[in-house]
């Protein structure tokens, strides 16, 4: 069952500049950072209130992690995707596997979060995400590095 929107995802060409906005201009803090395995840090978890936040991703470091050829950035072009906090996600894929949405398998994702992927009719993704107790999103006091590679 959807609870509620937990994110929007966010690319970026400048992690440093679009961190010091949002944390030093507007005041949210840092929930945590992706770090690779070089140690590089290629995105951030701003907090936004409760457990809603906003995701950026560094374009290059982002598609050295997973891959891809990074696409020419805009202004405009920047969003990434969203994501709805549900409870239950594996029962809640089976229904909308049984409503004929087309749902990828559930993993769990860099955050300690469980996850599932699909996309609207007009292919904007959407990300389910289940928080877990080992969910960084989760922590409190964290504003350090807390994701990294496996």
């Amino acid at each position: 069952m959807i609870r509620h929107l937990a994110h929007l995802c966010f690319t970026t060409n400048n992690l440093d500049r679009i961190t010091a906005f949002y944390r030093d201009s507007l005041g949210l803090a840092v929930k945590f950072r992706f770090a690779a395995a070089d140690q590089s840090i290629f995105g951030i978890y701003i907090a936004a209130g409760d457990t809603t936040f906003l995701e950026f991703f560094d374009q290059q470091l982002a598609a050295r992690q997973w891959g891809g050829e990074p696409a020419p950035l805009t202004v405009g072009n920047r969003y990434g995707h969203f994501c709805f906090e549900v409870t239950g996600l594996a029962a809640f894929r089976e229904s909308l596997i049984a409503r004929g949405v087309d749902v990828g398998e559930i993993r769990t994702g860099l955050d300690g979060s469980f996850q599932a992927w699909l996309a609207d009719p007009d292919g904007n993704r959407i990300e389910l995400m289940e928080y877990t107790q080992c969910s960084a999103q989760l922590a409190l006091g964290c504003d350090g590095v807390v994701c990294s590679t496996r």
